[in-house]
């Protein structure tokens, strides 16, 4: 791993962690996986994190990941208030709740498939990016 401190690699597991918290909260809970990752506590305080730790990940492998993280929170807000919003608008004719359900599945494992792939090329020592 060269010149990376070994507890920013740690730091970087722990905000793949909180994130897994957060999808396995929705796995086991009324919510989406979508909402829980976003609006969930472990999530936020990961973002966080990645927010207070960016700077110290800057010119390593690890900068692309917290990148990868950040981006994987703020899409998945944005895509949620999207598919609430068209939702909503069109709930009037009864498709809203269809875009409901049908966006917030695909958001689900949208969520689940970047923390996933994150995870695992974390381990293997890889930037996100090739």
């Amino acid at each position: 791993m060269g010149n990376i401190p070994p507890n920013l690699v740690n730091v970087t597991r722990w905000v793949y962690i909180l994130h897994s918290l957060s999808i396995l909260i929705g796995v086991f809970t009324g919510v989406s996986i979508a909402t829980a990752f976003v609006f969930g506590w472990p999530s936020i305080i990961a973002v966080v994190i990645n927010y207070v730790k960016r700077s110290d990940a800057k010119g390593t492998y690890l900068e692309s990941h917290f990148i990868w993280q950040i981006k994987t929170f703020w899409f998945a807000f944005f895509w949620i208030v999207l598919v609430w919003l068209i939702g909503m608008a069109l709930s009037v004719i009864l498709v809203g709740f269809a875009i409901w359900f049908v966006g917030f599945i695909v958001l689900s494992i949208w969520v689940c498939y970047r923390i996933v792939k994150g995870w695992l090329r974390l381990s293997e020592a890889r930037p996100m990016y090739d």
